[in-house]
């Protein structure tokens, strides 16, 4: 499907959000407190865009008529491991899926799990399924954050992102592995961390 803007993504993560958890669909005004606007002019304009990509059905001037044509699987997709060690070329197979109920998800969010231990200061053990959340906005990633990141030439990993100017250091939760540092250029953050999960039995 065609790619959303931010501001169809912000409300369409918030349809999605509120139709699963209300079993039916907000009204306008609804929508435009949840978006923090004062007319409904911006919403109607964001929910044509929706409907002209694919993502909904909605018939203008008639309530609660919005309906999500991409129904979410069930849970989320696991998109292969995160080396928490090593940098290494992940090994991508067709996705399973991580059913986590009661957890506040949204559509892009997906799970890696975690193959080795320069996390476990941070509580992320060998073995962990963490939850990701894609970066809109890489450029103003806080240092500190635990992201997954590929490092162009050698592979993926999970540490905290910590940058200065140019340099990226990607920082482990273990003192027996060291700092990795590249140019940032050569560094593509994947996905920030946004929970941790464990002692699920999901296939392998």
């Amino acid at each position: 499907m065609e790619p959303l803007t931010a501001v169809q993504q912000q409300l369409y993560d918030w349809l999605v959000d509120y139709i699963r958890e209300n079993q039916h669909s907000p009204s306008i005004r609804q929508m435009m407190k949840a978006m923090t606007l004062k007319s409904p002019a911006p919403i109607q304009s964001r929910l044509n865009h929706l409907r002209e990509k694919g993502y909904i059905e909605w018939t203008e001037g008639k309530a609660r008529t919005i309906r999500l044509l991409q129904t979410p699987e069930k849970g989320l997709p696991i998109l292969g491991e995160v080396f928490a060690g090593n940098v290494t070329e992940p090994v991508t197979d067709a996705p399973d899926f991580l059913d986590i109920s009661g957890m506040q998800l949204r559509p892009q969010d997906y799970a890696l799990r975690v193959n080795g231990d320069s996390m476990i200061e941070a509580m992320i053990a060998d073995g962990d399924y963490v939850i990701m959340r894609p970066v809109r906005e890489p450029d103003r990633l806080k240092n500190g954050t635990i992201v997954a990141a590929r490092v162009d030439g050698t592979g993926n990993t999970l540490k905290y992102f910590h940058r200065r100017g140019s340099k990226v250091t990607l920082k482990p939760a273990n003192s027996n592995y060291a700092p990795i540092e590249a140019s940032a250029s050569d560094v593509q953050i994947q996905g920030v961390l946004v929970g941790v999960w464990r002692g699920f039995n999901v296939p392998r």
